[in-house]
Protein backbone atom coordinates (compact mmCIF):
# COMPACT_ATOMS: atom_id res chain seq x y z
CA UNK A 1 0.00 0.00 0.00
CA UNK A 2 2.63 2.72 0.70
CA UNK A 3 2.29 6.01 1.03
CA UNK A 4 -1.06 6.20 -0.21
CA UNK A 5 -2.17 8.92 2.00
CA UNK A 6 -6.34 9.93 1.92
CA UNK A 7 -8.31 12.73 2.51
CA UNK A 8 -11.74 12.89 3.61
CA UNK A 9 -13.20 13.71 0.80
CA UNK A 10 -11.53 10.98 -1.14
CA UNK A 11 -12.99 8.26 1.19
CA UNK A 12 -16.57 7.13 -0.22
CA UNK A 13 -18.54 4.42 1.15
CA UNK A 14 -18.27 1.13 0.47
CA UNK A 15 -14.94 1.03 -1.04
CA UNK A 16 -12.74 -0.95 0.26
CA UNK A 17 -8.75 -0.85 0.48
CA UNK A 18 -6.20 -3.29 0.74
CA UNK A 19 -2.80 -3.51 2.75
CA UNK A 20 0.35 -5.00 2.73
CA UNK A 21 0.46 -8.06 4.31
CA UNK A 22 2.45 -9.03 7.40
CA UNK A 23 4.22 -11.99 8.81
CA UNK A 24 3.61 -12.71 12.54
CA UNK A 25 7.07 -13.83 13.57
CA UNK A 26 7.65 -15.90 16.94
CA UNK A 27 10.01 -12.80 17.25
CA UNK A 28 7.41 -10.50 16.95
CA UNK A 29 5.12 -12.57 19.61
CA UNK A 30 7.45 -13.33 22.56
CA UNK A 31 8.83 -9.49 22.20
CA UNK A 32 4.89 -8.20 22.45
CA UNK A 33 3.90 -10.79 25.24
CA UNK A 34 7.44 -9.42 27.36
CA UNK A 35 6.65 -5.65 26.52
CA UNK A 36 2.72 -6.04 27.78
CA UNK A 37 3.78 -8.06 30.14
CA UNK A 38 1.69 -10.58 29.25
CA UNK A 39 2.00 -14.35 31.23
CA UNK A 40 -0.60 -16.04 30.46
CA UNK A 41 0.41 -19.77 28.81
CA UNK A 42 -1.69 -19.89 25.95
CA UNK A 43 0.57 -17.43 24.65
CA UNK A 44 3.35 -18.68 25.69
CA UNK A 45 3.59 -22.23 26.35
CA UNK A 46 2.57 -24.35 23.31
CA UNK A 47 1.95 -27.53 25.40
CA UNK A 48 -0.36 -25.35 27.41
CA UNK A 49 -2.28 -24.11 24.28
CA UNK A 50 -2.60 -27.75 23.07
CA UNK A 51 -4.86 -28.34 26.52
CA UNK A 52 -7.13 -25.68 25.20
CA UNK A 53 -9.89 -25.61 22.39
CA UNK A 54 -6.98 -23.93 20.43
CA UNK A 55 -5.05 -27.01 19.90
CA UNK A 56 -1.49 -24.49 20.29
CA UNK A 57 -0.51 -21.74 21.53
CA UNK A 58 -2.08 -18.08 19.70
CA UNK A 59 -1.30 -14.58 19.86
CA UNK A 60 -3.05 -12.13 21.76
CA UNK A 61 -5.73 -10.07 20.22
CA UNK A 62 -3.61 -6.68 21.02
CA UNK A 63 -1.05 -8.17 19.09
CA UNK A 64 -3.35 -8.41 16.11
CA UNK A 65 -5.16 -5.00 16.74
CA UNK A 66 -1.83 -3.75 16.91
CA UNK A 67 -0.44 -5.17 13.81
CA UNK A 68 -3.73 -4.69 11.46
CA UNK A 69 -3.65 -1.11 12.52
CA UNK A 70 -0.59 0.10 11.46
CA UNK A 71 -1.11 -2.17 8.38
CA UNK A 72 -4.18 0.27 7.77
CA UNK A 73 -2.16 3.61 8.86
CA UNK A 74 -0.85 4.32 5.70
CA UNK A 75 -4.54 5.07 4.23
CA UNK A 76 -4.70 8.14 6.62
CA UNK A 77 -0.71 8.82 7.91
CA UNK A 78 -1.14 12.47 6.76
CA UNK A 79 -4.91 12.96 7.54
CA UNK A 80 -5.90 11.61 10.99
CA UNK A 81 -6.60 14.17 13.35
CA UNK A 82 -7.33 10.86 16.30
CA UNK A 83 -8.80 8.09 16.70
CA UNK A 84 -12.66 8.65 18.52
CA UNK A 85 -13.40 4.92 19.10
CA UNK A 86 -13.09 1.15 18.39
CA UNK A 87 -15.98 -0.86 17.80
CA UNK A 88 -17.51 -4.19 17.46
CA UNK A 89 -14.00 -6.15 17.37
CA UNK A 90 -14.84 -9.72 17.23
CA UNK A 91 -11.78 -12.31 17.19
CA UNK A 92 -13.31 -14.95 14.88
CA UNK A 93 -10.27 -17.40 14.39
CA UNK A 94 -6.85 -17.56 16.11
CA UNK A 95 -3.17 -16.53 14.61
CA UNK A 96 -0.57 -17.94 15.64
CA UNK A 97 3.18 -17.19 15.16
CA UNK A 98 4.35 -18.03 11.72
CA UNK A 99 0.52 -16.65 10.32
CA UNK A 100 0.90 -14.18 7.76
CA UNK A 101 -2.47 -11.38 8.06
CA UNK A 102 -3.30 -8.81 5.62
CA UNK A 103 -6.49 -6.44 6.30
CA UNK A 104 -9.13 -4.88 3.57
CA UNK A 105 -10.41 -1.83 5.11
CA UNK A 106 -13.69 -0.92 4.17
CA UNK A 107 -15.69 2.54 4.24
CA UNK A 108 -18.76 2.28 5.93
CA UNK A 109 -19.42 5.65 7.18
CA UNK A 110 -18.69 9.30 7.00
CA UNK A 111 -20.06 12.60 7.88
CA UNK A 112 -18.38 16.04 7.80
CA UNK A 113 -18.43 18.13 11.06
CA UNK A 114 -19.94 21.37 11.11
CA UNK A 115 -16.64 23.29 10.86
CA UNK A 116 -16.47 21.63 7.06
CA UNK A 117 -12.82 21.17 7.94
CA UNK A 118 -12.98 17.64 8.75
CA UNK A 119 -15.02 14.25 9.03
CA UNK A 120 -15.57 11.64 10.74
CA UNK A 121 -14.84 8.37 9.07
CA UNK A 122 -15.51 4.63 9.88
CA UNK A 123 -13.45 2.56 8.83
CA UNK A 124 -14.11 -1.11 8.95
CA UNK A 125 -10.96 -3.65 9.19
CA UNK A 126 -11.18 -7.38 7.79
CA UNK A 127 -8.42 -9.30 8.68
CA UNK A 128 -7.67 -12.13 7.16
CA UNK A 129 -4.70 -14.82 7.44
CA UNK A 130 -2.75 -16.56 4.64
CA UNK A 131 -5.91 -19.06 3.73
CA UNK A 132 -7.74 -16.17 3.49
CA UNK A 133 -9.85 -17.09 6.45
CA UNK A 134 -11.72 -13.67 8.32
CA UNK A 135 -9.67 -13.72 11.61
CA UNK A 136 -10.32 -10.03 13.12
CA UNK A 137 -12.86 -7.31 12.61
CA UNK A 138 -13.26 -4.03 13.71
CA UNK A 139 -14.48 -0.67 13.39
CA UNK A 140 -12.39 2.16 13.84
CA UNK A 141 -14.44 5.71 14.10
CA UNK A 142 -11.76 8.49 13.29
CA UNK A 143 -11.47 11.91 12.68
CA UNK A 144 -10.44 12.80 9.28
CA UNK A 145 -8.66 16.52 7.89
CA UNK A 146 -10.40 17.84 4.66
CA UNK A 147 -8.06 18.25 1.57
CA UNK A 148 -8.97 21.59 1.18
CA UNK A 149 -9.85 22.62 4.88
CA UNK A 150 -13.23 23.16 3.42
CA UNK A 151 -16.03 22.59 2.11
CA UNK A 152 -16.60 19.21 -0.17
CA UNK A 153 -17.05 19.34 -3.82
CA UNK A 154 -20.59 18.04 -2.99
CA UNK A 155 -21.86 19.92 -0.12
CA UNK A 156 -20.69 23.05 -2.38
CA UNK A 157 -23.38 22.46 -5.22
Amino acid sequence: MGDNNHYFEEFEVGVRYATTSRLVTMEDHLAFCKLVRYEVPLFLDEEAGAKTNFAGMICPSHLIMSFTTAMTGALFSKSILGLLAIERAKFLAPVRPGDTLRTEVEIIDKRLTSDGQKGVVTFRDHVYNQSEKLVFQNDKIALIKCKSGHQTDAESK
